[in-house]
């Protein structure tokens, strides 16, 4: 007989967890004390619940494994609530273990008592209150089924306090049976063919690939398919590097800040085979007018992606992994040289550059390009997210996290530390803003005492970059609480003395002649996190851009 507190520690070691990011407080102090000098897996300690599951989430991102949390009842677990509406957006697959009131308080307004399943339902893939000590070993394994199955996701499993303490039974199962989450999506061979004719008969067909096909890891499907058929690809920000961004046929990223090329791509095509996206308004632009004759070939393993938000010709509901190369058998290999050259002339013609003198963003990771060639980089949201996702190129090497659905400031630095935990052999940068690294610089404490090293990239342009320019752009530069800093003044807080605060250390780049130093020293940090601090100009712009409410062929390309 074993508390329910030690049948959680041991499911996590059952399910082979290597790290569990965990806060504790009064309703969660009994799994705390079942974790007590255990050594199956690392528990790291952050400083805040919203950086502990954003780091369980770059951790799921960049291993494909699940990311485990462990926080306590009230406000420990509504802290989460962003994290886990970040990774539900983009199928992060994560286990959020959550203490409660016991159950005979539930529904009494008890001290640090929330409804944590009614809160996160409609933003979990599952969430679930155990009611029952003997309920628990098939909920938790349940859990890491339904978090990695399918259409990965956040799992949330409610434990009170009585049953973290109840003796009961030590067996936790090898299996469990979830309705309708064995079962595989069988595509008639008819619907296949019927993808590949249409696809065989295009003369202007284009393959978009979204997060999905990293998700489902379909790289060598996808390069055999891009390889036999001799197709365009562009990508959503999640989709970017699924195929290398140096291949001869990749075009580059759509949407919003897309390649005015990869748009004009789309918008010329007469077929779109789209590959594990939801075809969202980030993407489309407007969508009444996003494929003004294009026929839509959609394949994704989540069903209710599927015409939500553009109607298509032929849907297809499956894993790209198995779906694809049955459509490669079928296609015909057709020289396109005359659709890939007319596209690549618009490449050429409108390239994806910055025209500033002086220190930017396309200098810098460029930079980080030559210096870093086994990595992962992980972004904030803002300007450095979209700068990076333009001129970052991504390989099987060189690995790109990003929050896309969600687009959470303060992602950035935590999920970094996550993907160095499981990734501890690769070098990790995350690019964040001035405003973005603000949100979570308390788990420099994190980094510094779990000796975590990871090389931070503050782009500080003194603002709110992305709102600003759309206040520049479109609101008559009515600057409505954009700006950081106060004109003539210093910007608050100085990054570096707050770093040296934490026992780190940093530069602060004023110009190009000094980034290459810069990633040098930074290299040198074996041991511990460095920060880099690059004094960008306030006015610099992300572009190309579209409009509110305009369509994708309607680019503002230059000011």
């Amino acid at each position: 007989m074993i508390s329910g507190a030690e049948l959680v520690v041991k499911a996590l070691v059952k399910e082979q967890v290597e790290v569990c990011f965990a806060y504790p407080g009064g309703q969660a102090i009994d799994l705390f004390d079942a974790l007590y000098q255990r050594e199956e897996f690392r528990v790291v300690l952050p400083r805040h619940e919203q950086g502990l599951i954003h780091a369980a989430d770059g951790y799921a991102r960049s291993t494909g494994k699940v990311g485990v949390c462990m926080v306590t009842s009230g406000p420990g677990a509504t802290n989460l609530i962003t994290g886990i509406a970040t990774a539900g957006y983009d199928s992060s697959p994560l286990v959020c273990i959550t203490g409660q009131v016991s159950t005979h308080l539930i529904g009494k307004d008890a001290f640090q008592e929330v409804d944590m399943v009614g809160i996160s339902r409609s933003i979990a893939k599952y969430a679930v209150t155990v009611k029952k000590r003997e309920d628990l070993g098939m909920i938790l394994k349940k859990a890491f089924v339904i978090a990695q199955s399918g259409k990965p996701g956040v799992v949330v499993v409610d434990i009170p306090k009585n049953i973290q303490q109840e003796l009961g039974s030590e067996s936790y199962p090898e299996t469990v049976e979830i309705r309708g989450g064995q079962k595989k999506q069988h595509i008639p061979t008819e619907k296949i063919k019927e993808a590949a004719d249409i696809l065989n008969h295009a003369e202007k067909p284009i393959v978009l690939i979204g997060g999905g096909v990293h998700r489902g890891k379909a790289y060598e499907e996808l390069l055999a398919f891009v390889e036999k058929t001799k197709i365009i690809v562009v990508s959503t920000i999640m989709g970017k590097g699924a195929l290398p961004s140096d291949h001869a046929n990749y075009v580059g990223n759509v949407g919003i800040h897309g390649s005015y090329a990869a748009n004009q791509a789309l918008t010329k095509s007469d077929v779109i085979l789209a590959l594990g996206t939801r075809l969202n308004d980030r993407v489309t632009g407007n969508a009444a007018t996003f494929y003004p004759s294009a026929k839509i070939i959609h394949l994704d393993i989540d069903p209710a992606t599927i015409n939500k938000n553009i109607d298509a010709c032929v849907e297809l509901v499956g894993d790209i992994k198995e779906v694809l190369p049955r459509i490669t058998t079928l296609s015909n290999t057709k020289c396109q040289d005359n659709w890939l050259q007319e596209i690549k002339k618009l490449a050429t013609a409108f390239p994806l550059h910055m025209e500033e003198a002086g220190l930017t963003p396309e200098k810098i990771i460029k930079k980080i390009i030559e210096h870093f060639y086994d990595a992962i980089v992980v972004t904030d949201v803002g300007q450095n997210q979209l700068w990076t996702t333009q001129f970052l190129e991504v390989t099987k090497d060189r690995q790109l996290l990003t929050s896309g659905g969600l687009g959470t400031m303060g992602f950035g630095f935590p999920a970094a530390i996550g993907a160095k935990l499981g990734n501890p052999q690769k070098a990790v940068l995350t690019i964040t803003g001035d405003g973005g690294f603000q949100m979570n610089l308390q788990e420099l404490a994190t980094v510094m005492i779990e000796k975590i090293p990871i090389i931070i990239c503050i782009f500080n342009n003194s603002c709110l970059g992305n709102v600003r320019q759309w206040q520049e752009m479109f609101y008559e530069k009515r600057y409505s609480y954009t700006m950081l800093k106060e004109d003539d003044k210093q910007y608050i807080p100085d990054f570096l003395a707050l770093a040296h605060s934490y026992g780190s250390d940093g530069l602060r780049i004023t110009s190009e002649e000094q980034i290459d130093e810069a990633f040098l020293r930074a290299k040198q940090m074996k041991d511990r996190t460095f920060v880099l601090e690059f004094m960008l100009a306030t006015e610099q712009k992300v572009m190309p851009i579209v409009a509110p409410g305009q369509s994708l062929k309607e680019m503002i390309v230059y000011e």
